[in-house]
């Protein structure tokens, strides 16, 4: 037993949740929901935040949809960004069971797109999770920092891409854009942020209190 399986089996089951990862195996889709332990921090995180307004981008099988809006204390909403409309299905079935249809908008279409509009309808969120496609997360997260306001927490998946982040020599279009979008989490002077070398990367940075609130244009 290596120290993964070993936190698994503490879990308590949860049916609703292996439910979920079960409606994604049964329709012939990867694995590539968060792993329980991170999808059980995410809720953590939502509660001791106290997020109201969510932005996800990657619903995938709305695993960590439901994970996120578990965690809140009162009423709250999560924006998913999904691009494909298989995976959108599937979600929206598996949020219905897990009666959290009132607390999550599936946004179908593509991110960058869906992410432009939230912007120019002024929206703000205090709490984004990033899931998606890994070239563009460096403009996720552009768009994390412009829709946020000081406190939100900003978390991100698969920062280490299996470890392919540590080779500089692999060009490649998603380590490329990885490694930028992680450098830029850490030193950028508006967060404070980590990231925890745990499964294949999750990232944690906070928007500074003392940022200056800055009204979008």
């Amino acid at each position: 037993m290596n120290r993964t399986e070993y936190v698994e089996r503490l879990l308590p089951a949860d049916p609703i949740l292996c439910s979920t990862v079960q409606s994604i195996a049964q329709a012939g889709l990867p694995s590539m929901s968060v792993k329980p332990d991170l999808g059980k921090l995410l809720t953590i995180l939502v509660a001791t935040s106290g997020a109201k307004e969510i932005l996800e981008i990657g619903t995938y099988g709305g695993y960590s949809a439901i994970c996120l809006a578990r965690g809140f204390t009162s009423k709250g909403r999560v924006t998913t960004l999904e691009a494909r409309e298989e995976h959108a299905l599937i979600a929206k079935s598996n949020i219905q069971a897990a009666g959290l249809t009132d607390n999550i908008d599936i946004v179908l279409g593509d991110a960058l797109t869906s992410l432009k509009e939230l912007k120019q309808s002024r929206r703000q969120f205090d709490f984004v999770f990033i899931d998606a496609d890994k070239p563009n997360y460096p403009e996720y997260l552009a768009f994390a920092l412009a829709m946020s306001v000081p406190g939100t927490l900003i978390v991100a998946d698969n920062v280490l891409l299996r470890d392919r982040v540590l080779d500089e020599s692999n060009q490649s279009p998603s380590p490329v854009a990885v490694r930028a979008f992680n450098q830029t989490l850490l030193s950028h002077p508006e967060l404070e942020a980590t990231i925890l070398p745990v499964h294949d990367g999750f990232a944690v940075a906070r928007v500074r209190t003392s940022r200056k609130y800055r009204t979008q244009k």
